[in-house]
């Protein structure tokens, strides 16, 4: 009773979040995307997935300082606001609230991806096993062979990046990414995760669906499109729907998570380590978001400017001694285009 009363009143300050947003954003005057927020993932106690000499909490903190730095010099008059700058360690929830409380746009949110060990199984000879059947007097010793295996692990040739956006109507994990590939996952980093088949959290993730989903994939589209530009192996924008979604499923503004590289692929682990390799990643990134930004501002833009020019150019009322003299105007039906 205690955790539906929990569960219940989360749902609804989840909610009234979404809405305040939703009401702040369609009053300001001005750019519509005032605030980014950068999220490096996992740090401090929780060091992420681990490569042969480095962190995932490493890797993201620069990485996302380098991204911080771009968005700054290019995008004055926009706030960026990282969730961490140094070796610390913020839960989930706690990177949700920063970005809500921050009144965040725009939440976007660095990792690196890792893949388990790919397991080998060989046939290595047979041996004699001894076992006894019956009791007393009638017992006899028999023996058997049994076959023994060699087992050992190589290193997840996987590779690439990817970047996630939380799916409120996917239900089929299958549709959630790569299934048994997809990233790893720290138990920190899922910790009190709500149980995504619940009824409140369904409620909640489709809320959130309907207003942040549809910008989330384009903004995640657009940085998949850099990547590919710089010659990355993209997987694409991929969906989320069960572990380790708290903070795009919490961040009451459209939300990416980033893959940028596979740690436990020795050739990335030295590319994401790399001057050169983490210049190319977040110029990328940075390029994904300076786009978005404009077209999202754009679009604005030219709804405004619709909306006036419709205003301006529509008729005075005509004196009504003059209006059996005006003759209606013909409208040509549209002509229909061909599939």
């Amino acid at each position: 009773m205690r955790c539906n009363f929990f569960l219940s009143g989360a749902l609804l300050l989840f909610i009234a979040g979404i809405n305040q947003v939703s009401i702040a954003q369609s009053t300001r005057s001005g750019p519509k995307i005032r605030t980014i927020i950068v999220d490096a993932g996992h740090g401090g106690t929780d060091a992420g997935a681990r490569g042969t000499y480095s962190t995932e909490a490493e890797i993201t903190l620069k990485l996302s300082v380098k991204l911080d730095e771009i968005l700054r010099r290019e995008l004055p008059e926009t706030r960026i606001v990282m969730t961490r700058k140094t070796d610390i360690f913020h839960n989930v929830r706690e990177k949700a609230k920063i970005a809500n409380d921050q009144k965040g746009d725009l939440f976007v949110c660095v990792h690196v991806n890792a893949a388990m060990p790919i397991k080998h199984k060989e046939f290595s000879h047979f041996k004699t096993v001894t076992y006894y059947k019956g009791k007393g007097k009638s017992r006899k010793k028999y023996t058997r062979k049994e076959p023994v295996y060699r087992y050992w692990t190589t290193p997840n040739p996987m590779h690439g990046t990817s970047t996630y956006v939380f799916a409120a109507d996917r239900a089929d994990e299958k549709a959630s990414g790569l299934l048994n590939e997809e990233r790893y996952e720290s138990e920190a980093e899922i910790v009190d995760v709500p149980d995504p088949k619940s009824t409140e959290a369904l409620i909640a993730a489709r809320l959130w669906s309907q207003k942040f989903f549809k910008n989330s994939v384009k903004l995640g589209t657009l940085i998949e499109d850099e990547f590919i530009n710089i010659g990355r192996k993209s997987q694409g924008v991929l969906q989320r729907n069960h572990k380790g979604i708290w903070v795009l499923q919490a961040t009451n503004m459209p939300a990416v998570l980033i893959e940028t590289g596979f740690i436990t692929d020795k050739e990335e682990e030295d590319y994401l380590n790399s001057e050169e390799g983490q210049n190319e990643l977040v110029r990328a990134i940075a390029n994904g978001v300076i786009k978005y930004k404009q077209q999202i501002e754009s679009r604005q833009s030219t709804r405004s400017d619709s909306s006036a020019t419709s205003k301006k150019s529509t008729p005075s009322p005509v004196p009504e001694k003059q209006k059996s003299v005006q003759k209606p105007v013909a409208v040509m039906p549209a002509s229909k285009k061909r599939n």
